[in-house]
């Protein structure tokens, strides 16, 4: 059996992973920790767990979480660099939903987040929670950093175009359109209903914080620099990413080479499904997949290529899960697929 602690789970991603871990038999939620709902039960704040969970949630005691398995970090940025380095090494694993440890550099995080980072000494120890680009890293890690929602979208997109060589590293433009899940749980004017509801804003050009996350996994994957400018967009959906991504081809590349790539690179990945058609948000709202569909633009020798997940599983939740899977040597899809009709 394996115990579990959520930390932040009264928030959107918090929630889905409690979801989503209640109906495994394998793992015990030991610990439901909510700062700001402490005291209240599970079920009065998310009235959809009602008979279903049974718990209340506590205050954070990194004494309370010694000896636990595994340990979900669903909190604001800021909060996990504050949290890891007081419960590493009294818990089993750590993963951490927050952009907290996903750049190894303390200097690009202070740039895009606008804070000092304070744990700067445990960023090399974290490994990047991508399962389909780093599974080996994932089975032995102690501190797994959870990609971010758009990042997750938009590398599964163009991993295998850049990693052999068909694209241009150069010039690539990435747009993605979000649910507003994504901008978590806490009220604001901007994401009220009446402001949301029938309009489409972009937002945060060019100092998005997910900006170098994106690039320097790229710049790994490729080995070369690598330059793109990507563009997020509020749509008025609960949740999902739709991401578009156009770049050059480089001289004399087939169709049947992009997907021999493809397939090659997501052999082994049983949530990225190569698409003929182009995909659509509603086909995997509620689930781990990640679709993705490419067209040759030859008027432009562009590669356009469609990616969409949801936001709060593949994007979050999900991929938390399946990290976990991971580390403990069970199946990925273990608790990422039946439970989705709920």
């Amino acid at each position: 059996m394996i115990t579990a602690a959520v930390l932040g789970a009264s928030g959107y991603s918090g929630a889905e992973v409690l979801r989503l871990l209640n109906s495994r038999e394998d793992v015990e939620v030991a610990h439901c920790v909510a700062a700001s709902s402490a005291g209240k039960s599970v079920a009065d704040v998310y009235p959809m767990f009602a008979g279903m969970i049974d718990r209340v949630y506590e205050p954070y005691d990194p004494n309370n979480l010694s000896g636990v398995d595994v340990a979900f970090l669903a909190l604001p940025s800021g909060e996990a660099m504050r949290i890891v380095p007081e419960i590493y090494g009294k818990v089993g694993r750590i993963i951490d939903l927050g952009g907290d440890f996903r750049l190894s550099s303390p200097n690009l995080y202070q740039e895009f987040y606008h804070r000092e980072h304070t744990a700067s000494h445990l960023l090399a120890d974290a490994v990047y929670g991508l399962p389909e680009l780093n599974f080996d890293a994932i089975q032995t890690a102690t501190l797994v950093a959870n990609p971010g929602c758009y990042p997750t979208s938009a590398l599964l997109a163009l991993l295998p175009a850049l990693r052999n060589k068909l694209i241009l590293p150069s010039n690539i433009i990435i747009n993605s359109l979000s649910g507003v899940s994504g901008a978590g749980r806490s009220a604001s004017l901007e994401m009220s209903f009446s402001e949301v509801n029938e309009n489409i804003r972009a937002y945060k050009i060019g100092k998005h914080q997910h900006i170098p996350e994106i690039q320097s996994v790229l710049e790994r994957a490729a080995g070369e620099h690598v330059s793109m400018s990507f563009v997020p967009h509020l749509v008025p959906v609960t949740r999902g990413i739709y991401t578009t991504v156009h770049a050059g081809l480089l001289d004399n590349i087939r169709e049947e080479d992009i997907a021999g790539a493809y397939r090659e690179f997501y052999r082994d990945a049983p949530f990225v499904r190569m698409k003929k058609e182009i995909p659509q948000l509603s086909n995997v709202i509620r689930t781990n997949f990640c679709d993705i569909h490419f067209t040759i633009e030859p008027r432009t020798n562009q590669l356009i290529i469609v990616s969409v997940i949801d936001n709060l599983v593949k994007g979050a939740a999900g991929q938390a899960i399946q990290n976990m899977n991971i580390m403990f040597q069970i199946s990925q899809e273990r608790g990422l697929q039946k439970e989705f009709a709920q």
